[in-house]
């Protein structure tokens, strides 16, 4: 007896109360395939890093705060005795030299940066400005924003050179006009460098050029990138030389920001009382710039402020007055604006704008 073939069986009825199931068709998408953990793990170390790194300019913050609390609690102690007529002029002049230092950035690069996102940068890179010596944090952060923004490494870091050497140049006339202004007072025997002093200088600027040479010379690999880089900053600087907005926002800027910087220091000088003029404050603070600006202290604090209170004294200003002064201007210019500082470098690198 031979078995009929299985395909010609009935099906089997369905059970009272069950409905028709309806034929799905196949899906398009495939079912995602698992995720593998060491694809998950990489995620994880990035978000871990990127959360350390925004954070890490708020911990910098409050070592230095927690190091130097004494001389944030005199200062504001002295701000609290001074006349609060003054303090807001010195704020004003504060933010100024913010949006001063961004026109010359864009004035030193072909390129239009973004004027919201170029500002915030230059307040981050003002709190950077006061962990790093030498002006290394606010070079490293504006060098990461040009860099976001598309510009070439060797385009940036021209106009971070060019930058640097446009601000002591321009300050040079500024310094002899208000050198006339103030010249009739002024005692130059305490203020004139030794000869050992100028032989120091001279000694240093020398050594450096020569360490520089020597580099290029035994070092080959060297040679092409420093080629490339004074390729690309002798036409940037041509480039830029033929539009005038940009001429006026890199040497305009520069020559307005020590100014800007001096009516700091004589708004909170005339809230305490400093027996000296607004030309006098000002050449003060451009003559102790000029003289210890190239010492490698973070943000300058330290000798510049030495050299004020020297050169201030010097002026005829008491001592005592002349240091509650520079304290005063420290925490008006750093300690006042960089928590909302440090708060926008930890938003960019945040956002990845650096």
């Amino acid at each position: 007896m031979s078995m009929p073939p299985l395909d010609s069986l009935p099906a089997a009825a369905p059970a009272p109360g069950d409905a028709p199931r309806a034929s799905r068709p196949p899906s398009p998408h495939p079912p995602p395939a698992a995720r593998p953990l060491s694809a998950a793990r990489p995620t994880s170390l990035t978000r871990l890093t990127r959360l350390a790194v925004t954070l890490l300019p708020l911990l910098l913050l409050g070592a230095w705060a927690a190091l130097d609390r004494r001389a944030v609690g005199d200062g504001v102690a002295r701000l609290g005795d001074a006349d609060p007529r003054w303090l807001p002029a010195g704020l004003l002049f504060t933010l100024l030299g913010w949006v001063v230092a961004a026109c010359v950035r864009q004035g030193a690069l072909p390129e239009r940066l973004p004027p919201g996102l170029l500002l915030a940068s230059q307040l981050a890179a003002g709190a950077a400005n006061h962990v790093l010596p030498a002006s290394i944090g606010a070079h490293a952060v504006t060098l990461r924003f040009l860099r976001g923004r598309g510009i070439p490494l060797a385009r940036a870091t021209a106009s971070l050179t060019l930058y640097s050497l446009v601000k002591p140049v321009a300050r040079i006339p500024v310094l002899i006009v208000f050198l006339v202004a103030v010249g009739d007072g002024l005692r130059f025997g305490p203020l004139a460098p030794d000869r050992w002093t100028l032989v120091l200088a001279a000694g240093s600027a020398v050594l450096g050029l020569t360490t520089v040479a020597l580099l290029l010379t035994a070092v080959r690999p060297l040679r092409r990138p420093v080629a490339d880089f004074l390729r690309t900053a002798l036409t940037d600087v041509r480039i830029l030389h033929t539009r005038p907005s940009r001429v006026l926002a890199l040497w305009g800027g520069s020559a307005v920001a020590p100014v800007l910087q001096g009516s700091t220091v004589a708004a909170v000088g005339f809230s305490l009382g400093l027996p000296l003029s607004w030309a006098q404050v000002v050449f003060a603070l451009l003559i102790a710039s000029t003289a210890v600006g190239a010492v490698p202290a973070p943000g300058g604090i330290g000798p510049v402020d030495a050299a004020m209170v020297f050169t201030m004294v010097s002026l005829g200003a008491p001592t005592g007055l002349s240091t509650a002064t520079v304290i005063g201007y420290r925490v008006l210019t750093v300690w006042i604006p960089l928590l909302p500082g440090t708060l926008i470098l930890s938003a960019l690198v945040h956002r990845k704008v650096l």
